[in-house]
């Protein structure tokens, strides 16, 4: 309120290059509350922008401007505030936030929500379930932040209900995170039919749609479901957190801030005092080290896990070659769906030594090497050099292995004597259902819902790929698949492995259905060479690049290393380290990214 009685506001427009707030007086008879989106004049250009304060004290002697038109709801004050701690987090601005939680359409009104007819009795909910299944989900439900360790094959739809009925109990709402559009309009379906109103807010090309779920989601759904973006999602009085698939990489958003849902809503969460449920066949070194483990019965577990064989590609004969063994193309002349996998794009080529065909890996951290000056080999996840020398023979020569899907699909449909379809992530989505043998990238995985055969045609690809996390997403990429044959229903259905490694620890733990050993021996590991979780870690590239590393200097406790590449890398102990020293530096003119918690390093 100003010094004569006026109504003031502070407004954060949603301009780029702009990160700061002005205030401006409200009109007679216009109500306007925080949060709620507005249109401004701002330097001779009318901007929309968000109201971030109300009832504020302005400067003495500033001529304000009136708010040119109150647009519609937006974001609540609560996530407004969490936007400011994400923008810290992720050195972002919080406009680019503000815009994913906002509606894409307007809304001006909400509506009425009916109530739920779910019973809120978790106990009864679970009366019919297997003893372990209803063990589980009681035990995660009484935890604050708890990791819920359900197998490929395990249907989480129970542990929602029962999620979403203890939310009612609670008196509030539940918000569910899916990996993707498919999952959560399915979720949502299945919510609905079972008597919970419930908010499906997704990314859709169908703006009024969406803006109407926002508005069901604002106005107090008692679930409230959707994707990554929905972490900003309007929910009335939240309640508890379940997040599905947890490992998912689509949880993280590619432009920067970088932010991720997981950690966006554990922020939420925390702050509204409501519980945590983090689910995941193989959970995330990050989710385990700030939440408690629950797992299944042993017995469960493995039920829940697709049956894994493995093919030793040192084994084949050479004159086949490495990618269709004898057994694979049995696979794909019987009956069934049978689905290929190769990865190829923006992986990096491997080295094999040409005497016994072992791949040449990291003394140090089993990562791949490449020879790029034929002097010695360097390892692309570490950079530990060393001498061009065969670790299994001794041998000094070495091959390269190519790959390529389009080829590869030719021999294949040779070899079946049927047409084969070529999936990758540019494919289109209405080619996906027309072949019954599919080979393709790992987009493969994610264009049906079951198959008989799941065969990864070299998945050394996936361990030796030059990332800290090539372990990890190798072991997702292993659950992916199983879900896919476990819903196949066919007792003969099973994941074909053809590797140079049968005895690497991601093929161990799959076969054994035991991902909590490689979580470990991970740990472990990740801890040793000073990679996240055991440290926070940022990625700075761009054309202005080089004059924002010159501004950030050498603060206390962070380590700058580069560039290579035109690249730099920030590690420090900690976030809070990291993310106060990314703080301090006013960003520069000219193309700049900023990754903090850089998933693919």
């Amino acid at each position: 309120m100003s010094a004569d009685g006026r109504r003031v506001v502070r407004v954060l427009p949603d301009v780029a290059a702009i990160d700061k707030e002005f205030d401006y007086l409200v009109p007679p008879g216009v109500a306007v509350s925080v949060g709620d989106m507005v249109r401004v004049d701002l330097h001779g250009r009318r901007v929309g922008g968000w109201v971030v304060a109300a009832d504020v004290e302005p400067e003495p002697g500033m001529a304000l401007r009136p708010l040119a038109k109150v647009s519609g709801r937006g974001p609540s004050p609560e996530v407004i505030d969490l936007a400011g701690w994400a923008a810290w987090r992720w050195a972002g601005r919080r406009a680019s936030l503000l815009r994913t939680a906002s509606p894409p359409a307007v809304v001006a009104t909400l509506p009425q929500v009916a109530p739920p007819r779910l019973e809120p009795d978790v106990s009864a909910l679970l009366a019919d379930a297997a003893p372990d299944t209803a063990r589980v989900i009681r035990q995660a439900l009484e935890l604050d932040q708890a990791v819920l360790r359900l197998a490929p094959g395990a249907d989480r739809y129970l542990l929602v209900r029962a999620a979403v009925a203890d939310s009612i109990a609670r008196g509030g709402s539940c918000l569910v995170l899916c990996p993707s559009v498919e999952e959560a309009r399915g979720l949502g379906r299945r919510l609905i039919r079972a008597g919970v109103p419930t908010a499906v807010v997704i990314d859709d090309d169908r703006p009024r749609a969406v803006a109407a779920e926002w508005a069901s989601a604002a106005a107090g759904a008692t679930a409230v479901v959707g994707t990554r973006s929905s972490a900003w999602a309007p929910v009335a009085n939240l309640a508890r957190v379940v997040v599905l698939d947890e490992h998912d990489e689509a949880y993280q958003q590619e432009q920067a801030p970088t932010w991720h849902a997981r950690d966006v809503v554990l922020e939420r969460a925390r702050r509204a005092d409501a519980p945590v449920v983090l689910v995941s066949p193989c959970p995330t070194l990050e989710a385990l080290g700030c939440a408690t483990l629950v797992t299944t019965d042993r017995q469960s577990e493995r039920l829940g896990w697709g049956r894994v064989e493995v093919i030793d590609q040192r084994d084949l004969d050479p004159s086949l070659g490495p990618l269709f063994s004898p057994r694979l193309v049995d696979l794909a002349r019987g009956p069934g769906r049978v689905l290929c996998v190769l990865n190829r794009t923006g992986r990096s080529r491997l080295l094999a030594c040409a005497a016994c065909s072992t791949l040449a890996r990291c003394e140090r951290c089993a990562g791949p090497v490449a020879d790029p000056d034929g002097g010695s080999m360097v390892c692309g996840r570490c950079g530990t050099d060393r001498p061009p020398v065969c670790l299994e023979c001794g041998g000094a020569r070495f091959k390269n292995l190519r790959l390529g899907v389009s080829r590869a699909r030719e021999e294949l449909e040779a070899l079946v004597g049927e047409p084969v379809g070529e999936v990758t992530a540019g494919s289109p989505e209405i080619d996906r259902l027309h072949q019954r043998v599919m080979i393709g990238t790992e987009a493969v995985l994610h264009r049906v819902d079951r198959a008989d055969v799941v065969a990864f045609l070299d998945f050394d690809q996936e361990l030796l790929a030059p990332r800290y996390r090539a372990v990890e997403q190798a072991l997702v990429l292993l659950a992916r698949a199983s879900r896919l044959v476990h819903r196949s229903g066919r007792p003969e259905a099973r994941v074909l492995v053809q590797t140079r490694s049968p005895d690497h620890p991601v093929l161990v733990a799959a076969r054994r259905a035991d991902p909590g050993r490689l979580s470990e021996s991970e740990a472990v590991l990740r801890t040793a060479l000073g990679f996240p979780p055991a440290v926070a870690m940022a990625a700075v590239s761009g054309a202005a690049a080089e004059a924002w590393i010159a501004a950030f200097g050498a603060p206390p406790g962070v380590v700058v290393q580069g560039p290579v590449e035109g690249a730099w890398r920030l590690t420090a102990p900690d976030h809070e380290t990291l993310c106060d020293a990314m703080a301090t530096v006013v960003r520069p003119p000219g193309r700049l990214r900023l990754e903090v918690d850089p998933l693919r390093l």
